[in-house]
């Protein structure tokens, strides 16, 4: 299950931060980037564990024409993400580890989502259930067990994946790999040095200075992000960052 000690009142802060910091910005293109270079067929897409809609309501801007739908087991969440999306996307309030869906959708999304979630594979497992044949999964997840800190625990974190873990579980889950690269990699510096200082701090004081950055740094950081994504987009995969995106697909029927 879901971290127990998250709070939903969280929501409202994140609400807040998805609309000022680089890094939210930067995972958006990133997710955008992806499901056309990979998927640029799909025609419906659900987003595992939406929030409060932030990546949604970019799709929609980006891909009117998809046939878009979000799960989140908040409610609270879902108040902000039907704000943000109205009758444009289909809103359910599910538990991520039981999903009743069975190949309804051509894409699927989790993104920063299956770190809080103990049974992790059974996520994934319901996913795979969700797509259709040859459908595809875009997921993002905290990196580096190494960054671990009260950030982490205040973010209600179960883990951060290593490249081999996400690997191995997507394949026990029966996706086939297609990408997997790592991103907010030139920052990963900084982002050892704030962890440090931050795992005997103040975690949810941490969490919110590592996104509600001055403007000066978020341009900075809004800048490193377009560096990493030029990169990504030619075909380099980053080894090391503090976040990892797969991209995975289930396989098509035989014959």
């Amino acid at each position: 299950m879901l971290h127990q000690s998250f709070d939903p009142s969280h929501f409202a802060l994140l609400s807040a931060l998805e609309e000022r910091s680089f890094w939210f910005e930067g995972r958006s293109r990133l997710i955008e980037w992806t499901l056309t270079k990979y998927f640029p067929a799909a025609a419906s897409f659900l987003e595992v564990g939406c929030g409060t809609g932030y990546v949604l309501s970019h799709l929609r801007e980006a891909f009117p024409d998809i046939a878009l739908s979000g799960s989140e087991l908040f409610d609270e969440g879902l108040a902000y993400a039907r704000e943000r999306l109205g009758e444009t996307a289909t809103l359910r309030q599910l538990d991520a580890t039981a999903l009743p869906f069975h190949e309804a959708f051509d894409v699927v999304g989790a993104f920063d989502v299956i770190e809080h979630i103990e049974e992790d594979v059974l996520v994934l497992e319901n996913i795979h259930k969700a797509l259709h044949p040859g459908g595809g999964l875009l997921v993002t997840v905290p990196q580096h067990a190494w960054l671990w800190s009260e950030t982490d625990v205040a973010a209600c974190h179960v883990r951060r994946y290593s490249r081999t873990e996400l690997r191995d579980k997507l394949r026990a889950a029966g996706f086939e790999i297609l990408r997997m690269t790592s991103f907010v990699s030139l920052l990963l510096p900084a982002m050892l040095v704030a962890r440090r200082r931050a795992r005997n701090g103040d975690g949810m004081a941490e969490v919110e200075a590592e996104l509600d950055l001055p403007a000066p740094l978020n341009a900075i950081g809004r800048a490193t992000l377009w560096l990493e994504s030029i990169a990504i987009r030619a075909g380099i995969d980053l080894p090391a960052g503090g976040s990892l995106l797969a991209v995975a697909r289930k396989p098509p029927v035989a014959g």
